[in-house]
């Protein structure tokens, strides 16, 4: 048993199949509970997998801000390749497309409960406060994903030297990235809020 367990958890790709698959199982009860798929389903489903990315993206761009940017200068320079060659790509390809889908699953979302473009114009349409709270959120999360894409990616392409540049390009490509990731750091904090205390306080 033991074995089984060690084996299903040594590989990344079989701890996820068995993961989601249970995740079905779950996901399946809730879909019975509701008596199938309504509107209250779909919006149920949409809200997890805007969590699940979500929890992904803002992970990473912690994981980005709050450990690798901050420990890199302290690496020695012969291991930094490891750093810059291996992790960080990999890292930035979880990062990119957790953003586009946590943004689509919220868009999404938000246009299944009838809101999105209500929050889009901050509530002014309808003075519905809720909707201003959630449509700051959404904004900053827009922004954030925007700077992804527009920003980071493209100039940590050229600083990780998948895009061939010489040293000062990639220098000032490498702190473009790095000003643009502080930026969602700073942005992410009070979308977070109105993401996590908007269904509370207004139901």
């Amino acid at each position: 048993m033991s074995n089984l367990v060690s084996g299903l958890l040594s590989n990344l790709r079989n701890t996820v199949i068995l993961s989601s698959i249970i995740t079905l199982v779950v996901v399946g009860g809730y879909m019975q509970h509701a008596g199938g798929v309504d509107a209250t389903f779909v919006q149920a489903v949409l809200r997890f997998l805007h969590l699940v990315f979500g929890i992904m993206w803002i992970g990473l761009l912690y994981y980005f801000n709050f450990v690798q940017l901050r420990k890199m200068p302290e690496i020695p320079a012969e291991l930094k390749p490891a750093v810059s060659k291996y992790i960080a790509p990999e890292a930035l390809f979880w990062f990119r497309w957790a953003a586009l889908l946590t943004w689509v699953a919220g868009v999404l979302l938000a246009y299944n409960r009838g809101y999105l473009v209500d929050a889009f114009a901050l509530g002014l349409t309808s003075g519905n406060p809720q909707h201003s709270f959630i449509g700051l959120g959404m904004w900053l999360a827009t922004v954030m994903f925007f700077n992804v894409w527009v920003f980071i990616w493209p100039n940590q392409k050229i600083a990780l030297g998948i895009v061939e540049a010489d040293a000062d390009a990639k220098a000032k490509a490498a702190k473009t990235a790095m000003l643009f990731s502080r930026l969602n750091t700073f942005l992410s904090i009070p979308m977070l809020a109105t993401m996590g205390m908007n269904q509370t306080i207004f139901g």
